[in-house]
């Protein structure tokens, strides 16, 4: 079994990467997409997005960092995995799941769905232009308005070369809705050769056990469920194992918030890492409510000082 961290767009950056795989249970990352359009991009673009590339392609922990690419022309989505590639990627991943209309109107994402061809058709150049030894990946939801083509589209990227599929269980049309259709991830194992990586809606490793019982599949990407409650994988893969992994309460979360904190400051200057530890502090107090008043504290700051003021203040720690 293995976990894999999702690749969400302006939420998974390089110091997120960096605390969910140093918090143990996490295989595999994927990078927020790398638009592609009419050229090839310069490297300092693969850089920013992935800076684990001057590092091996690795997170501190030793996780490798999937480089992923989203557009809809074929040959420049090939000459930039190549360059990825070079770079030092330690695989390419391909987006055909991202919901963000802005994308999709701009023929990226989730609308290729409706083009089986066209998929087939970028995954073949992709992997043609990729050294052999560079797995070549594809997420996918299941369909755009509905999953009427959701098999054609699987079968489509495998038949390009696609070594590994990433289900989203839902249509672009269901966003984030509950619940995700993990039946619809069994059908789709059954229609391709190639292994499929359940994902979708998985808060909890109870979650974790009916997903991977009702797709079948043996690995599982986790999304924001992970980034809520960043001991998941942990717990999942404890729980695969049948050993024991007691779940982080709050006032244990403390010494994982001051990591989040110093990676963030390291990472970037100015406003950066306070609006990061803002959102992802909303993201955690859904998986913990006993984070609500430091999340409050927070959105008030107006300085790294205040904001570690906060952070230090035993009255935001008690269970």
């Amino acid at each position: 079994m293995r976990v894999l961290l999702a690749p969400m767009q302006g939420l998974v950056d390089a110091p997120m990467r960096a605390l969910l795989t140093g918090m143990g249970g996490v295989d595999v990352c994927v990078t927020e997409f790398v638009r592609v359009t009419h050229h090839v991009l310069p490297a300092k673009t693969f850089y920013r997005l992935c800076p684990e590339l001057l590092h091996g392609g690795r997170t501190p922990a030793g996780a490798p960092v999937l480089v992923q690419l989203l557009g809809s022309d074929p040959v420049c989505l090939a000459d930039n995995a190549a360059r990825a590639a070079e770079l030092g990627a330690p695989g390419v991943d391909l987006n055909f799941g991202c919901q963000a209309p802005t994308v999709n109107r701009h023929r990226g994402g989730a609308i290729l769905l409706r083009e089986p061809a066209l998929l087939y058709a970028i995954v073949r150049a992709v992997r043609a232009a990729t050294p052999a030894d560079v797995p070549v990946t594809a997420k996918m939801r299941l369909g755009y308005d509905d999953a009427s083509l959701a098999l054609v589209c699987a079968q489509a990227l495998e038949a390009g070369g696609a070594a590994e599929i990433v289900v989203h269980a839902r249509t672009k049309v269901e966003g984030y809705r509950p619940p995700a259709h993990w039946d619809w991830i069994a059908r789709i194992r059954e229609a391709v050769r190639v292994n499929v990586v359940a994902n979708g809606e998985v808060w909890t490793r109870q979650d974790a056990r009916a997903c991977l019982a009702a797709s079948g599949s043996r690995d599982v990407m986790l999304g924001r469920g992970l980034v809520a409650r960043p001991d998941l994988a942990r717990q999942i893969v404890a729980d695969a194992r049948s050993e024991a992994a007691p779940a982080l309460d709050w006032p244990a979360m403390q010494p994982v918030v001051w990591r989040m904190w110093a990676l963030l400051q390291d990472y970037a200057d100015g406003a950066y890492p306070q609006a990061r530890l803002k959102q992802w502090l909303a993201l955690v107090a859904q998986a913990f409510p006993a984070a609500r008043p430091l999340l409050q504290a927070v959105r008030r700051c107006a300085t790294a000082g205040e904001v570690e003021a906060h952070l230090q203040a035993p009255a935001f720690w008690a269970p």
